[in-house]
Parts: C-alpha cells; structure tokens; sequence
C-alpha cells in the first residue's frame, strides 16, 4: 500500500530532515500514517530510524537542523527543521519491563521495533520517499475493520505497561468499531494493575478518552466490565445515562465535548467527593474549580446572568448538565459587559465614602444584571435610584 499524499508531507524542512537521515535509514511511523490512512488530519510528527542518536544529532546539527535531546537516553530526538517539529526515535527493542518503565536497547531490526509497540495499527511504517507502507503485523486489516488489537499476548503487552488498559479503550473510542475479544478480556481481568500507574498518566489518559468521538459506548463498556473500579469506584451504571444525555445535549447545542465537564456527568454530585476524586487525579486547580462549578445547581437566573457571575465557560457546563441546551448555546461566544458605575461615581450622587459604597455599588450591579446589562442612561437611572434609597434610609434613621 501507498501512504497518501497530505498537506503535513509538505510541511517546510520536512524533505531536508528526511533527505539529512538518509535514504532507507528512517520511515515515518505511528500516528501520522494511521491518521492518514484513515483521512484524519497530523498533528505530530514521528519518525524512526535505525540510526543511533548521537549519530542523529550529529547528522542534524551538520545540515543545520535544531535537535533537541529530549529524551536521548531512550533514544528520541526532537528536531525542528524551519519551524517543522518531528520527534527523531532510534529504533528499540525491550530489556525489561516493569509495568511502567521499560529499559530499552537500539537496534536496527524494523520488526523488532513494531513488536514493541502496543496495538497493530500504531505499527504502520512509511517510507519518506517512496510512501509504500510497511506493515508487519496485520494493522492495515485492523485499521480497514476498525479493530484495537493488541500485538502479540494482550496479557504480556499489559505487564509491560499498565496504562495500555486505558490506551485500549481509548483507541477503541476514537478508532474502533468493536473490541478485540482477547484484548478486551485482557484488560478486564487485568484492570487492578492501573492501581500500580501514577494518577497522572491515569488522567492524561482519562481526558483525552472522554473526548473521543465514541466515549459514550466506550465509558459505558468499561464501567459494565468494571475496569475503572480499582480507581475511580464512585463512577456507577447510573453514570453512563448522564453521560449519553451530555453528549447529546451538546449535540443539540453544537458545543464541543469537554473533559472536565465530562467527568462531572460520571460522578455523584457530592462536592466534597469530587474535590477528592480531582486530588486523586492530579486535576490542576483550574480543572478542579471547573469541576466543582460544574455541579453546582443554582440555574434561578437567566443564561446570561449566570455566566456573568460565574464566567461563559463554566455556565455553559452548568447549563448542559442541567439539560438546557439552547440556554447553554445562547451564550457561546458571549462576552459579559463592564458596569460603567463605579464607587467614585456613587459617591458623586451624595453617598459618603465608607462601606455603604461597596453595598450601594453591589446593590446597582444586582438590578443592572438582573434588568439584562442595559445601556446608559438606564445604568445611571439604576445608579440614581439605588443612591436616592440609601439616602432617604439614612435621613429616616
């Protein structure tokens, strides 16, 4: 088979990094020629060569080529050819394996190189030149039949790594139609390993299935199989039908998926709860926040008075989880308006400096959002009124 031709083959400096490693001596591999092959668009860029990488480096940085030793010791190179990054990987064979680690020697054997990686359609090699695809362990057939399938034992392709379980599904949502029966079965009995991964690589995973074109059946196959059990045990079967209803209400409202809000439709509405389970994934503060926005329930103002109060994005995901579609879509893209009324202008209209500025300034944005951000004058006229009330309290007091 021939790789086809596509818009990332033509990249600047692509041709010159190729040409400097040599004619046989590297093939493009993994993503960017199953993605291609598949239609999709190439984000990253992979290259494997059987050149050893201080040869690599050395062979860049005579033609003029950035390289960068990003991960030298395991053999990959990161080179930045005229703004084109591709990562350079000598190719590897297995020493030993751990679950999470692997210890790894180079070769020059192509073959040796596919066998350790973790599904067949992952390793599909392309010649720069010639485009002709090589395939040594059936991913062209599972790539047409829409399969994730291991290579080699599922079971032993788990040892070596816990985190192929998640790797499996997530594949399986972007990329598949059915699952491999061994693959799957490999990852069900063996899904207490994910105990043993960093909760980092948990959530990097995690996100980027939550995404994936077909997460709802996936999710919904991996919670009925309890493979997210061992570390995530408040997501139930009451979870996937939250899930569904999600995705399509953002159907509905055209809004692309998001994983935090995602992950809010899966778990028990129970702050406390969710603040732990965002420990325990290693989310980010701002994935946290989001998070525990999301299952707030608070919806007794308007769309747009909401996502005043508590920002756009986060009222859009408070909105979908709700089940209000055209409310969340109707703020998309909106902006929310700067009150013209500030202390200083209160104080101009006859209040004292003090803390009854700050109440008077709260009790005008109040009415001002409430009456739906009006314009001047109506902003000064609420200005007015709010100044005139406090005024009329404090004479009668």
């Amino acid at each position: 088979m021939i790789l086809p031709q596509a818009e990332w083959q033509r990249r600047p400096g692509l041709d010159r990094l190729t040409s400097t490693l040599g004619a046989g001596q590297a093939r493009y591999v993994g993503g960017a020629v199953r993605d291609t092959l598949l239609g999709l668009p190439v984000t990253d860029l992979d290259i494997a060569t059987t050149l050893p990488p201080e040869r690599v480096v050395a062979l860049l940085e005579a033609a003029g080529i950035k390289a960068i030793p990003t991960g030298i010791a395991h053999g990959t190179i990161t080179a930045v050819a005229n703004g084109t990054v591709v990562e350079v990987t000598t190719l590897r064979r297995d020493l030993a394996t751990d679950g999470r680690h692997a210890r790894v020697a180079f070769t020059d054997d192509w073959r040796a190189d596919a066998a350790r990686r973790d599904f067949t359609i992952n390793a599909l090699y392309a010649d720069p030149i010639t485009r002709e695809v090589t395939d040594y362990f059936g991913g062209l057939a599972d790539l047409e039949a829409r399969r994730i399938r291991f290579i080699g034992d599922p079971l032993q392709r788990i040892a070596e790594d816990h985190l192929r379980i998640l790797r499996f599904f997530r594949f399986l949502a972007r990329f598949g139609d059915t699952p491999d029966p061994d693959g799957l079965a490999a990852c069900v009995a063996r899904a207490n390993d994910l105990m043993a991964l960093s909760r980092e690589r948990i959530r990097d995973e995690l996100v980027k299935l939550l995404v994936a074109t077909d997460a709802v059946r996936v999710m919904a196959l991996m919670i009925d199989h309890d493979v997210l059990k061992p570390v995530l045990p408040e997501i139930d079967v009451a979870a996937v039908e939250r899930l569904r209803r999600l995705a399509d209400d953002e159907a509905v409202a055209d809004i692309a998926p998001d994983a935090i809000r995602r992950l809010a439709a899966l778990l028990p509405r129970e702050p406390a709860a969710n603040d732990a389970i965002g420990a325990r994934l290693r989310l980010s503060k701002a994935e946290r926040q989001a998070l525990a926005s999301a299952i707030g329930d608070d919806l007794a103002e308007n769309a747009r008075a909401l996502a005043y109060r508590i920002t756009p994005e986060r009222a859009v995901d408070r909105l979908l989880l709700a089940g209000q579609p055209a409310a969340a879509a109707s703020i998309m893209g909106w902006s929310p308006p700067v009150l013209s009324i500030t202390g200083g202008n209160l104080i101009e209209r006859g209040l004292r400096k003090g803390p009854e500025v700050a109440r008077a300034l709260h009790a005008v944005r109040d009415r001002w959002v409430a009456e739906g951000f009006p314009d001047e004058p109506r902003t000064g006229e609420i200005a007015d009124a709010v100044v005139a009330q406090l005024l009329r309290s404090a004479s009668n007091a």
